[in-house]
């Protein structure tokens, strides 16, 4: 149906009138506009990381940097090999390096880490999905820091055993940890370790 508009034109200098405008295209009142934007606009609230990320490449890195914390009330990460509330785990936050989607800012963290410190699970939050893994081998020394705590320094080996949203096709593949893990003396512990995450 072809509806009419009115179009402001200039009579005189700065005084406006309106003349009919015809056009093809439907009439859409302000109220159907406004909730056509409110509804994309809460597709972006409820799903940011769901419609930035796209999926990796055949691999990424990862920086998980700061203190652990105990988790107190582990969020549900849809993954059924890890209980995050079951008082085992610790968190610390992940930092981008390369290939991660979504944050590029190596400087702002973009999700969390989870691990068993006397386990051998672990899992990653990050846009896109999560993932959990299992500790397989690993390849380091204890170096003092001079203040009263250690230094542990080394590689670890994992194996992905579960994934959700864009990073299902990591199921099977592995990450490639290099680690400088530092125990302080006041027993707190301080994460700065690389993460090599890649397909089967």
């Amino acid at each position: 149906m072809r509806q009419q508009f009115r179009e402001p034109v200039q009579n005189r200098p700065g005084v406006p009138t309106e003349r009919p405008m015809k056009t093809n295209q439907p009439m859409i009142s302000r109220r159907a506009a406004i909730g056509g934007g409110l509804a994309g606009l809460g597709g972006l609230l409820l799903f940011p990381g769901q419609l930035i990320a796209k999926e990796p490449s055949d691999s990424f890195v990862v920086l998980l940097k700061g203190l652990y914390q105990p988790v107190v009330h582990g969020p549900n990460l849809g993954l059924s090999t890890v209980d995050l509330n079951d008082g085992s785990y610790s968190t610390t936050r992940i930092y981008p390096v390369s290939g991660t989607p979504g944050n590029t800012n190596q400087n702002k963290a973009v999700g969390n880490f989870f691990v068993q410190f006397d386990g051998d699970l672990c899992a990653y939050h990050i846009p896109g999905g999560s993932f959990a893994m299992r500790f397989t081998g690993s390849d380091f020394v204890f170096v003092d820091d001079g203040q009263g705590g250690q230094f542990l320094e080394g590689t670890f080996e994992l194996t992905i055993l579960e994934a959700t949203g864009i990073y299902r096709p990591f199921v099977g593949g592995h990450n490639h940890m290099v680690d400088k893990l530092h125990f302080l003396a006041s027993g707190g512990v301080d994460e700065y370790c690389f993460c090599f995450i890649s397909h089967p």
